[in-house]
């Protein structure tokens, strides 16, 4: 069943609080930021922040939604099929360090040492079950329950896929390991550096990197 939709207060109100903290990120670490200072920012009172989120490291999660899905979205999940004519995959890794390097001072003070654990596994969550999802119906390790979400990527049921999870955490290591040492390199430079290592987990996990039918896979 689709999720309710918001009534137009709500997601205006949310709306100001969730600007207010991406502001708010660009100035200062996000320890240093607190409810207070949202309210004050998004012209709030504290009830109506309460009435939406449990704690900053809650509206940090929900804020940035947007902005961790064009990450997902970017970002190679899963090692995708080949191409129509049989040939190697595209390298989506140039596109995600792109769109990491884009938003560096948000991914920083989320994902750094001084960001919010809850935030990095709302993330890490995110794309593991990305990445399951993306793996096809004869690479499925058992059933995916929904409940009813809208996004899979937001249920609880998420199945236990190790190979999807060691791909999320090693792109995932990947870019903090890159934000932590102020992107050197350019988004070509670290696509092309990593691409045949995630390949190579790919294969080694049995994972499809050719389209069904095609001349390599037989």
């Amino acid at each position: 069943m689709p999720a309710r939709p918001m009534d137009p207060r709500t997601r205006r109100s949310r709306s100001a609080l969730e600007t207010a903290l991406r502001e708010l990120i660009a100035e200062r670490d996000l320890s240093q930021i607190s409810v207070s200072d949202i309210t004050k920012r998004a012209g709030v009172n504290r009830s109506t922040f309460y009435e939406h989120y449990t704690d900053v490291h809650d509206l940090a999660a929900a804020s940035c939604t947007t902005v961790f899905d064009e990450l997902v979205a970017a970002g190679p999940a899963a090692v995708p099929p080949a191409t129509p004519d049989g040939g190697p995959p595209d390298n989506p890794l140039p596109d995600l360090f792109a769109h990491v390097a884009e938003h560096a001072p948000l991914y920083r003070a989320l994902l750094g040492d001084d960001g919010s654990a809850r935030v990095i596994n709302h993330l890490l969550q995110r794309m593991t079950v990305t990445a399951h999802i993306r793996r096809g119906p004869a690479q499925d390790t058992g059933p995916y329950e929904t409940g009813g979400a809208e996004d899979p990527a937001d249920a609880a049921g998420t199945p236990h896929d190790p190979a999807a999870a060691f791909v999320a955490g090693a792109v995932l290591g990947s870019v903090v390991d890159w934000l932590r040492h102020d992107c050197p390199g350019t988004p070509e430079e670290m696509g092309a550096a990593l691409w045949p290592l995630l390949i190579g987990i790919a294969a080694a996990a049995g994972w499809e990197t050719e389209r069904p039918g095609s001349p390599a896979a037989g």
